[in-house]
């Protein structure tokens, strides 16, 4: 039976390594092809770690964390997050941050990443004061080697959810791909959406 559990800011900790597997497991697939390593996300987490209004909504299988996701006002988040807001003269103080939303293949098509949504929103306007949510998706030529053939990304998903993509708004995040030895510079795209 699935059960799901909220974590808050420094909470977090207390399941950072059950986090750190599961998003090495599912960003390895496409469009991420992510070579991580837990060192690597101890410290990335780290920054929802610090963050008192943080979020954490996972769900689990017996003790198994099947699924994750997380979001953190954008002024908690690392500079090269905030940068194209601050570029674009947007308020940083009124943007919450979302940042992965993960699940294992076994268990999507149940509903759970339109609850990760929800979790999300809810959490966001829970304050009170803030004004959009966004997200950012890594941006891959349409000819990748690694894509599969019958690849969809989420952008229809994420639509009906509300959201719209604004290539205004790009960051350059670089981490390992499998296959490499050593990490590249990838272009990330932000979606927004009005709460």
């Amino acid at each position: 039976m699935l059960t799901y559990k909220a974590f808050k800011g420094k909470e977090i900790e207390s399941v950072i390594l059950d986090l750190a597997q599961l998003r090495i497991i599912v960003f390895k697939d496409y469009p991420y092809l992510y070579e991580g390593t837990v060192a690597h996300e101890k410290e990335y987490l780290s920054t929802y770690i610090n963050s008192e209004n943080a979020l954490l909504f996972s769900v689990w299988d017996d003790d198994k964390m099947v699924g994750a996701t997380t979001c953190i006002p954008l002024s908690d988040e690392t500079a090269d997050v905030q940068e194209p807001f601050i570029k674009a003269e947007m308020n940083i103080e009124s943007i919450f941050y979302f940042g992965e939303s993960i699940l294992l293949s076994k268990y999507r098509g149940l509903g759970i990443g339109n609850r990760f949504f929800e979790e999300r929103e809810n959490h966001a306007r829970s304050f009170g004061t803030f004004e959009k949510t966004c997200f950012c998706s890594v941006v891959r030529p349409e000819n990748h080697p690694m894509k599969p053939e019958n690849y969809q990304p989420h952008d229809i998903f994420w639509t009906k959810r509300g959201y719209q993509k604004d290539e205004s708004l790009q960051s350059q995040f670089d981490w390992l791909d499998i296959n490499e030895s050593q990490s590249t510079i990838k272009p990330m795209v932000y979606w927004v959406k009005n709460i």
